[in-house]
């Protein structure tokens, strides 16, 4: 059922992103009186479609894409008859418009879904958005080692200003065993600290070691529980244990040095400060009250226009980051196991799809983004790699040549195969005990 259900979420998430995608390029070049003749989801043979007027419509047997083939594309003899719907009968300001359309469309897809989202409700833990002040730093973690202390606000990572504990879990995230210089405010100094990170996790993620300070919120709270019998109840804010600031990392580590022993928790609950006794459980040779704990969180709903603007927002910060991303990748500051091929792909939306509706649009909205903004990248099959040769074309004021054309598509298609092939491999060798050497036997 694992099985199926991944591939279901997988088709649903690219079927939306292909049709949406192709459907800019389908619309614009209607819209300019080019026809299109084919309308694919998938590459390589026909499976099944329909035919209707001039469009075949058609599913095809890779599903790792789509296309639309408009007629005269991708023909660059002058030479040959052309008929007033050729594709190389429009201006290249048509022709940029039909290109452009589909990564457009994709943006465009993930503005309205994080403005439908918006206006739903959002619940986000409350310490990403807080400036970012250290509040715990782990025992023996680089952060420890650099000389970092609780109280420390972060101002910048390798010259990048951070203001909230998102910007720094991605600045931090996206760099694993890398030499960060950490720029701090501590009182009233300034200080440069060096720290080389770690990595965690098979996607090589970036660790440092220090944290927020992040508050427990009870998410559940078990029957019969010492936490039920204590009064405590889901949405309350634990802010100190007998009179001491606890925070995420360290109240569970209180809670089960202390089997058998009264603890004054105070609490917020509904704007109100409340003080409650409760007994830790003894089990094994720890303490338990038995609560599903979680970072404090907030819900935020906005109006259309809020929902609009805080869309816009997130998705140009969301598009900085993709390019950071990409730069970093390129210099070798970021680790190609961050990458996520169709493999990834699949089992991120599998467990989209498990949470619930508004997570799968979340999702859908997120990758929609990225393929809007890699698709526009200067390489020759994809449509950035066409509107760079237009772009040329327009600089030099004449066409290039129908055998510079060829050269440039047949390197694009030697890159898109290395490019599929890499990220496939890439998905499959961080299930791999040993990464990329567990392929070299074979």
């Amino acid at each position: 059922m694992t099985i199926i259900g991944t591939i279901v979420a997988f088709l649903i998430v690219f079927g939306v992103l292909v049709f949406v995608h192709e459907f800019g390029h389908f619309f614009m070049a209607k819209l300019v009186g080019v026809r299109v003749e084919v309308f694919s989801f998938g590459y390589g043979k026909r499976l099944f479609g329909i035919k209707k007027g001039e469009t075949d419509y058609r599913v095809s047997l890779l599903p790792l894409g789509g296309y639309v083939k408009l007629l005269g594309e991708g023909m660059f003899d002058r030479d040959r008859p052309i008929t007033p719907d050729d594709f190389m009968a429009k201006t290249r300001w048509e022709r940029f418009l039909i290109l452009v359309m589909g990564s457009l469309m994709n943006i465009l897809l993930a503005i309205v879904l994080m403005a439908i989202i918006n206006m739903s409700g959002v619940t986000v833990p409350e310490y990403l958005e807080q400036p970012p002040v250290i509040g715990w730093i782990d025992p023996g973690s680089p952060a420890e080692k650099a000389g970092l202390q609780v109280e420390d606000q972060i101002l910048k990572i390798n010259n990048r200003a951070v203001k909230t504990w998102n910007d720094v879990e991605i600045a931090v995230g996206s760099k694993p065993e890398k030499l960060l210089t950490v720029e701090i405010k501590r009182g009233e100094e300034l200080l440069q600290i060096p720290l080389k990170t770690e990595k965690v996790t098979r996607y090589e993620m970036g660790y440092a070691g220090f944290r927020a300070k992040i508050l427990t919120q009870v998410m559940m709270v078990n029957p019969g529980s010492p936490a039920e019998k204590a009064g405590l109840k889901p949405g309350d804010v634990i802010l100190a244990v007998n009179g001491q600031p606890v925070f995420f990392y360290n109240f569970v580590k209180t809670i089960e040095s202390h089997p058998e022993e009264p603890l004054v928790l105070t609490i917020e609950r509904q704007g109100q400060s409340l003080e409650l006794t409760v007994v830790p459980r003894k089990e094994g040779n720890v303490g338990k009250i038995g609560i599903l704990q979680g970072p404090k969180s907030i819900t935020r709903k906005y109006s259309v226009l809020g929902a609009i603007k805080q869309s816009l927002k997130e998705n140009t910060r969301n598009t900085f980051l993709v390019i950071n991303f990409l730069k970093d990748l390129l210099t070798g500051q970021a680790s190609t196991r961050q990458l996520g091929g169709p493999l990834e792909i699949a089992s991120f939306s599998y467990a989209a799809m498990k949470m619930g509706f508004m997570a799968m649009l979340s999702w859908i909205a997120i990758i929609s983004l990225q393929l809007g903004i890699l698709n526009l990248m200067p390489i020759p099959v994809f449509d950035g790699g066409q509107i760079f040769v237009l772009m040329i074309e327009g600089i030099i004021r004449r066409d290039l040549s129908p055998k510079m054309r060829e050269i440039w598509m047949q390197i694009g298609f030697v890159i898109f195969v290395f490019i599929i092939v890499f990220v496939i491999l890439n998905d499959i060798v961080k299930r791999l005990p040993s990464g990329w050497k567990s392929l070299i036997p074979f």
